[in-house]
């Protein structure tokens, strides 16, 4: 068997793209991003969902006309240039990777709450090991296992929002913890937008529901309608559930040795609360590491396809399902297993500022992708991308004074001192092995 197979439907693009954005990110991220910005987090989180939003429409217009799995990769190569589209595949392949990373180093925290003296990397190891498995099974067996983690995820967050709105108006709590401690934006302008960084990285897979749509059935329509529902859940699910987590906790005992979710059910003093929501934060994390899983596993077919890696990469089973570039796709559980040995306490900051600085340079791409997208195609029918081209140019404008400030907050340091070496590299290797090499999109090979 040589292609995959087209077997997802709408509502399981919708959970895909739902599995990987509501994660570690909001889950245990929020605390991080909170402790940067306090109550003003909420500020963050709707900027960052500002470009999200942007990038949702950048992205639905291009997948609309051209539903390939190369997705914003192939699409970089098709309208900026080849070497655009090498850079864009291997900064997001490592990127995701890298967050494959970051979810297990947060199950292993999340598995303290039971048993904390219980090695993380047994946990890191056995639920990495039960992932594989599912992907491994058929792309058919994925989008299954991925809409009922996103279901208990999205009926969990309801549930949070309505306990909370609950507990707020029996308590009397009302807003005093907004402006406690501080007061709203205790660290100022500078913890607003370092926690923008957070938010950024919080929405960060959002994107995967265009790489999902080259094995969608019916994909236009399917792509139109899970775009639209998923930027209105998501919208729903972080401002609503940190509304709520503010407003009853103070932001002073938000942190990332357990989820704040988890610290805002102790609070409501409700039996076993804290536990089941435990459980609720464990299956995020499984969950958006196994979409993660399947995207960068995706994205290394379609570079196989092209010619950037090995031919191997590109074969399937007579499930549909590219072993060889899922197993590649693993890599990032052993970076995290090495950092979590080295510093256990420090690892989830760690693997979050070296894995975004892939993530954020994709988006940027996919904005100047967009702009060249327009030019040379037009827009399609089934969806046209509002306010064009300025929404475009602020949304590139949003991600690169992001990417610039990095190195002057102090959680994010290492990302441009990963993320500039790691580009260097990649132009060298492009320039040594590739450029010479005549494209295979040219001659009609590439169909990723």
């Amino acid at each position: 068997m040589t292609g995959l197979q087209r077997s997802l439907g709408p509502g399981q693009l919708a959970m895909i793209a739902i599995g990987g954005a509501i994660g570690t990110g909001l889950f245990l991220g929020s605390g991080f991003a909170i402790g940067l910005a306090g109550p003003a987090v909420l500020v963050s989180y709707a900027i960052g969902g500002l470009v999200t939003l942007a990038l949702m429409g950048c992205l639905a217009e291009m997948t609309v006309a051209d539903p390939a799995t190369g997705s914003f990769g192939l699409f970089a190569e098709r309208h900026l240039g080849r070497f655009a589209g090498f850079l864009v595949r291997y900064a997001y392949v490592t990127c995701i990777i890298l967050a494959i990373g970051t979810e297990v180093t947060a199950v292993a925290i999340y598995m303290r709450f039971w048993a904390p003296d219980v090695p993380g990397l047994w946990w890191i190891g056995g639920f990495a090991g039960a992932l594989l498995a599912v992907n491994l099974a058929s792309v058919r067996m994925f989008g299954a296992v991925e809409y009922a983690f996103s279901a208990v995820k999205v009926a969990a967050i309801l549930a949070f929002v309505l306990i909370g709105l609950w507990v707020i108006a029996l308590t009397g709590v009302g807003l005093h913890h907004y402006s406690a401690h501080g007061g709203f934006a205790p660290h100022g302008i500078g913890g607003i937008w370092t926690a923008v960084i957070v938010a950024i990285f919080s929405y960060l897979s959002i994107e995967m529901i265009a790489v999902a749509a080259g094995e969608a059935r019916e994909p236009e329509r399917a792509i139109v309608a899970a775009f639209r529902s998923t930027m209105l859940r998501l919208a729903l699910f972080y401002l609503g559930s940190l509304a709520v987590m503010l407003a009853i906790v103070p932001w002073t005992q938000a942190g990332t040795t357990t989820s704040p979710f988890v610290t805002v059910m102790q609070a409501t003093g409700l039996p076993y609360a804290p536990g089941i929501l435990n459980a609720v934060v464990l299956i995020a994390a499984l969950s958006a590491m196994n979409s993660q899983l399947y995207t960068a596993s995706r994205m290394l077919f379609s570079l196989a396809g092209s010619g950037f890696a090995p031919r191997g990469l590109t074969r399937v089973n007579r499930r549909g399902v590219p072993v060889a570039a899922l197993l590649a796709s693993a890599a990032g559980i052993a970076v995290a297993a090495g950092v979590y040995l080295w510093r256990p306490d420090a690892a989830l900051g760690v693997m979050i500022a070296v894995s975004i600085f892939g993530g954020l340079f994709t988006w940027g791409m996919i904005f100047v992708t967009h702009l060249a997208f327009r030019r040379r195609v037009g827009a399609p029918a089934a969806f046209r991308m509002w306010g064009y081209p300025w929404t475009s140019l602020a949304g590139a404008g949003a991600i690169l004074a992001i990417l610039a400030t990095t190195p002057f907050t102090g959680p994010f340091a290492l990302t441009l001192a990963y993320g500039v070496p790691f580009l260097a590299i990649l132009t060298g290797v492009y320039a040594l092995w590739f450029r010479s090499k005549d494209s295979p999109a040219a001659a009609g090979i590439d169909r990723r």
